[in-house]
């Protein structure tokens, strides 16, 4: 069997994709796997997964790279699995040495706009060039290419299109599922909003079909679940003021959970929301917590983007909508209140559409198939 080791510059060791689908699905085939990241310290053991991880991330490229230059060297694999432009380069020299592959798993819209952001408007074109640049090199020098979905295989996999390639979407395994298939209650309504708080992402969009939906439903209890964080001081002010204004509702505010214990963590929504802003860097990426609304049952309404609509087949258990238009967002919430069969029957499709389509256990075979091919090819 061979050493397989996972390099993230931006992603926690134990990431959901990275750790508890990747590396633990290679483990399990007899593969000794280490995760490196730079987000944080922790060096140990986790379900047999040797981890080295370091809270380095805001050190120089140059400091980092030499880090995962030492990480390869020192445990000496057959197969590295990047996940950002920089540890594809940091493999350069080692690969010079030892002919292992290099699998660079694209998941990230790069460069992205919380890269631009702190930029100056001629700021922002300069370094967008240097990213783009450095990221074309990634490609360049990578064995192959995973993609996380079809809309981010741009520009590399027609600019490499003999390199192989293969697209293994976010889907959850069973194991960190907890199905709830919930009845809805006579004039009660939960409404859930999960991950990172900020207008970008839909907070602002999410309390006003909220306050849109009590103006058309004075009567109607409506509960807030919101379980995640503010990346920044402003964003988290912003949320605060946000809250003040819906005293009228019962709002409950949770930090966010270990990644094995997330579906648990809502399994008391009715509905779950993700209505954020549609620009062209959201256009292209998919909403990865869609799958695992799903795969617990619930119904969603979610923004009208184009990788969501070309990938999963939201009508059958939800809405996409404009994110913007509080009010029709707040009359599909009526529809299921008035009519509970309705509800009943996207929350039952929820979890049919994961259990046929969207989970782990249908495509892991290709992922550990794709990986294998490559060492064998060492």
């Amino acid at each position: 069997m061979a050493k397989i080791l996972f390099l993230t510059t931006a992603h926690n060791y134990d990431d959901d994709r990275i750790f508890y689908h990747q590396a633990k699905e290679l483990k399990s085939q007899g593969h000794e796997v280490m995760v490196s990241s730079l987000c944080s310290d922790f060096q140990g053991v986790i379900e047999g997964v040797l981890i080295q991880s370091f809270g380095i991330l805001t050190l120089s490229s140059k400091e980092k790279t030499e880090k995962f230059r030492n990480i390869c060297t020192s445990f000496s694999p057959d197969c590295i699995i990047c996940s950002e432009p920089l540890a594809v380069i940091a493999t350069k020299e080692y690969t010079k040495y030892r002919k292992a592959p290099v699998l660079y798993d694209i998941t990230e819209w790069y460069p992205s706009k919380r890269m631009l952001k702190n930029y100056s408007f001629f700021g922002k074109l300069f370094h967008f060039i240097k990213f783009g640049l450095i990221q074309l090199y990634a490609g360049f020098i990578s064995s192959a290419f995973i993609f996380g979905e079809h809309t981010k295989k741009f520009p590399l996999a027609y600019l490499f299109p003999r390199k192989l390639k293969l697209v293994l979407p976010y889907f959850p395994s069973e194991i960190y599922i907890q199905k709830n298939i919930k009845k809805l209650k006579a004039n009660e309504i939960t409404l859930c909003y999960t991950g990172e708080i900020s207008k970008e992402k839909g907070i602002d969009n999410f309390f006003n079909a909220s306050r849109a939906l009590r103006k058309k439903r004075p009567l109607l209890q409506i509960k807030i679940l919101i379980i995640g964080g503010a990346r920044s001081e402003g964003e988290q002010f912003h949320f605060e003021n946000l809250v003040k204004m819906y005293k009228w509702a019962n709002v409950s505010i949770q930090k966010p959970t270990p990644f094995a214990k997330f579906t648990e963590s809502f399994s008391e929504a009715d509905i779950c929301f993700d209505l954020r802003t549609s620009n062209i860097e959201n256009n292209h990426c998919l909403p990865i917590k869609i799958f695992y609304y799903a795969a617990a049952g619930k119904p969603v309404i979610y923004t009208d983007l184009k990788a969501t609509r070309e990938f999963v087949n939201v009508s059958k258990f939800g809405y996409l909508v404009n994110p913007e238009n509080s009010n029709l967002i707040a009359d599909y919430i009526i529809q299921y209140i008035e009519n509970t069969d309705l509800y009943d029957k996207h929350a039952v499709a929820a979890r049919k559409e994961y259990e046929g389509k969207y989970n782990w256990e249908i495509i892991r075979r290709s992922f550990t198939d794709f990986v294998t091919l490559f060492i064998h090819k060492d």
